[in-house]
């Protein structure tokens, strides 16, 4: 299984192989609230003009739109979880378009098959991609409306990653692995960037070590840590109306569900998700 790590637009449309689409704040978090919820499907759309339009043959499903963060006018709801807890999705289908997370499912063109992901169901594709054994794997940290890098994405990135090489050496010898690392199938992220007025990711990350413990309370930590690096901005009091304080609690509880977010198409040939 050759691994590699891409990041945002551009990543997305190199990715090949079984793709993971990553965006922890919050697009993937959401969806997989509205899953358990009960909603049907989602339909991911790229761009708001499309949604509208869509949304106008079937006035009957929900609408969700962000840009900025903030919830496109005329849309039902915004990009937040905890906005959307007290709503009946059960048997609902709903239109979803973001600035980052359903950019990159439309923009994976050349993936054989697309999953998403977050931090609250990183084992359950990490184990659904063991069980699939795919030749490639590409995931896709999605980062701040596509274009500049997200901690929490490359974490749950590095996460997923860690799990699946914990994985293959459960069920390989370490002859295998050798030959994996030799052919330069498991990939480091090139460069982890500065994040200015805070410590570095990298120091965030901690060593490759604590990365293979695989330790629910270990990566809980880690994200619990994002609130000082990468989700401050929902803790700004000014900005509680966009980013509520409930939203990073939500999105940062691992592994709190256990099934994966896939993308097909419905009998139209239009993109939607749909779990498993």
């Amino acid at each position: 299984m050759k691994i590699q790590i891409l990041e945002l637009i551009e990543g997305a449309k190199k990715a090949s192989g079984l793709t993971v689409i990553i965006d922890v704040f919050r697009a993937f978090s959401l969806e997989c609230y509205l899953f358990a919820a009960g909603a049907e499907r989602i339909y991911p759309i790229g761009s708001m003009e499309e949604a509208f339009s869509f949304h106008a043959k079937h006035p009957d499903y929900v609408l969700i739109g962000e840009r900025g963060g903030a919830r496109v006018e005329g849309c039902d709801f915004g990009n937040s979880p905890s906005q959307t807890a007290g709503f009946d999705f059960h048997g609902k289908r709903v239109i979803h378009s973001t600035s980052a997370g359903t950019q990159g499912i439309v923009n994976a063109s050349s993936a054989s098959e697309i999953i998403t992901a977050s931090l609250v169901n990183a084992k359950a594709v990490a184990r659904y991609i063991l069980e699939k054994d795919p030749e490639t794997v590409s995931i896709v940290a999605m980062g701040n409306s596509g274009v500049r890098t997200a901690p929490e994405d490359v974490l749950c990135a590095e996460y997923i990653r860690s799990l699946l090489i914990k994985g293959i050496t459960d069920m390989k010898d370490m002859k295998d692995i050798k030959e994996i690392e030799e052919t330069k199938g498991i990939k480091e992220i090139k460069k982890i960037k500065e994040i200015e007025g805070t410590a570095s990711f990298k120091d965030t990350m901690g060593t490759k070590e604590a990365l293979k413990t695989q330790d629910d309370t270990w990566i809980q930590s880690q994200a619990d840590a994002l609130r000082y690096n990468g989700g401050e901005h929902f803790f700004d009091p000014d900005r509680q109306s966009i980013f509520p304080r409930e939203d990073f609690e939500m999105c940062t509880r691992c592994n709190k569900f256990d099934f994966v977010i896939h993308v097909g198409t419905d009998a139209d040939g239009r993109l939607m998700t749909y779990p498993s």
